[in-house]
């Protein structure tokens, strides 16, 4: 008798910080997956906050505890990298409607270059406000952003 392939999905994303957004959507993810693996991906066209090696960090940090949780970084085009580490599935969250269409393009892009599908995950409602570009906005002004992250998680200090 084989045993059953290990349902692997990736959940890309520049994650400048990792919202609590985030962090529910890997938690639902993990219902339907064996394992997730956190992609930052670098954007050239992204001012960021954070180091991706800080990123990677923080988020590593986060989920120390589980193991179906892997974090990593790349800076080829996604459906590539999921080939690259066996990945089934693209997973993305969707906050807006906005959202929804560009995921959407996205998505049918990725399916016809590599056969990877997408799972739309739809933010919950009490998350919506929630991006990291206004983290960013607001770090960058000094405040605090401690009610948008996940419960513990921690900020490291700009490199």
């Amino acid at each position: 008798m084989s045993q059953a392939k290990k349902k692997i999905a990736i959940f890309p994303g520049t994650f400048d910080p990792f919202t609590a957004g985030h962090a529910n959507v890997v938690k639902r993810a993990l219902k339907m997956f064996d394992e997730i693996v956190i992609a930052i991906g670098f954007n050239a066209n992204k001012r960021t906050f954070f180091t991706v090696e800080q990123r990677v960090r923080m988020i590593q940090k986060y989920y120390a505890s589980d193991q179906r949780i892997r974090v990593e970084a790349y800076d080829i085009l996604t459906v590539d990298f999921a080939i690259q580490i066996g990945a089934d599935h693209i997973i993305r969250g969707i906050r807006t409607v906005a959202d929804m269409e560009y995921e959407r393009t996205i998505a049918d892009v990725n399916l016809k270059i590599s056969g990877i599908d997408t799972l739309l995950l739809f933010t919950l409602p009490e998350l919506t406000s929630v991006s990291s570009s206004i983290c960013r906005e607001l770090l960058r002004f000094g405040k605090d952003i401690s009610m948008m992250l996940p419960d513990s998680f921690e900020l490291e200090d700009r490199e």
